[in-house]
């Protein structure tokens, strides 16, 4: 059989290339043969008329030009691609889902998604992707390589768009802002999450239960009631934690320990979150804008309390019928008919119902 075909067909794929010649060149896409190189940078190419057209970049050389605007292009595929950005034309339609694109490789690489060819393989852990630049990207967790170095500190990143994102810490920019109370945030996974205090989303489901979060972590936390997952309690009081890393945070409150401290006035925080909340009373700042009246809060919690005025929501006593404007207020309250007192004097053992009972009554011992 292979003596009765044409000299011109591919050994590898079966494509007549019609001539020998175009063969040879043909063949290259094989075996990555590049024997043209740029004598002004490294790159090579499998034609001459490959190097020829690059050659025009080194140059400056733009014969073609287009007739809607000023623009010209180094080749015609570089000008046929800008024109439809005048015209919108997208004449490669998806068959399956109606999607449209202006380039037929981009259909291609769209394609992917509804067959699953994932064609790019990683070497190392043998993962695949469907396309070579997310290969690339990926590559470099094997390597360990960080170009991409931040100005301002020593911080390294793999990517550009990690360094972009950290150069807002130091910049202040939060392009991302919530059209419901104008709160902004650096980045746009914070956005979305925010947004589901606006809504009734929850989308973090029980697989137990039919129990649903707005959260992750609520739904971890969730899930150990049905498992009987370990819980690690304090041992200085009665308090039980869901994870070690909340009970490191629990013990600062024993300690006294408040690593984040206020350049301005040298208060002292237990949390990084609660210091950027109150450089707002220095700064002034005020993100949380009631959508029914003018006022402005600090802090979204007392933006909620100010709503219920709106609203006129209140919170009843099962017990005694009291009614309470935050749920917190009622929370105390109840520990009246409950006899609960979770807060222990150290010294004297006694016990109180608030916080702050205890903290005046240990200033009985100092």
């Amino acid at each position: 059989m292979k003596k009765n075909r044409k000299p011109s067909v591919c050994d590898v794929c079966m494509i007549d290339c019609k001539t020998n010649s175009r063969l040879i060149i043909h063949m290259r896409s094989h075996t990555g043969e590049k024997p043209y190189k740029c004598d002004k940078c490294q790159s090579a190419f499998s034609t001459k008329g490959y190097m020829k057209i690059h050659m025009k970049r080194h140059t400056g050389e733009k014969t073609f030009k287009c007739d809607f605007c000023q623009l010209a292009s180094v080749t015609k595929d570089d000008l046929q691609k800008h024109i439809r950005t005048h015209t919108g034309k997208k004449s490669h339609e998806c068959e399956i889902c109606k999607s449209k694109f202006s380039e037929n490789r981009n259909l291609i690489v769209h394609m992917r998604v509804h067959t699953g060819e994932k064609p790019y393989k990683c070497s190392v852990c043998l993962s695949t992707f469907s396309q070579k630049s997310n290969l690339n990207k990926h590559k470099i967790i094997h390597t360990g390589e960080k170009p991409y170095k931040c100005e301002s500190c020593d911080s390294k990143f793999a990517y550009k768009h990690s360094l972009m994102k950290h150069m807002r810490i130091h910049t202040g920019e939060k392009p991302y802002e919530c059209e419901i109370c104008e709160l902004k945030f650096r980045e746009i996974g914070a956005l979305k999450s925010h947004m589901r205090i606006h809504s009734d989303e929850k989308p973090y489901a029980c697989d137990i239960c039919t129990s649903k979060f707005k959260y992750k972590p609520s739904l971890e936390c969730h899930i150990k009631t049905h498992t009987g997952g370990k819980l690690f309690p304090c041992q200085m009081c009665m308090v039980k934690c869901s994870s070690t890393d909340a009970l490191k945070a629990h013990m600062k409150r024993h300690t006294g320990e408040k690593p984040h401290v206020c350049d301005f006035c040298q208060s002292g925080f237990l949390r990084k979150g609660d210091l950027e909340i109150h450089m707002r009373t220095h700064s002034g700042e005020k993100p949380y804008k009631c959508v029914i009246c003018d006022s402005a809060f600090s802090t979204h919690s007392s933006l909620r309390k100010h709503t219920r005025q709106h609203k006129g929501e209140t919170f009843n006593c099962d017990v005694c019928k009291a009614e309470f404007s935050l749920k917190l207020r009622l929370k105390l309250h109840m520990r009246i008919h409950s006899g609960e007192k979770p807060y222990q004097c150290d010294f004297c053992g006694s016990y109180f119902r608030q916080l702050s009972h205890l903290k005046d009554h240990m200033k009985k011992h100092l």
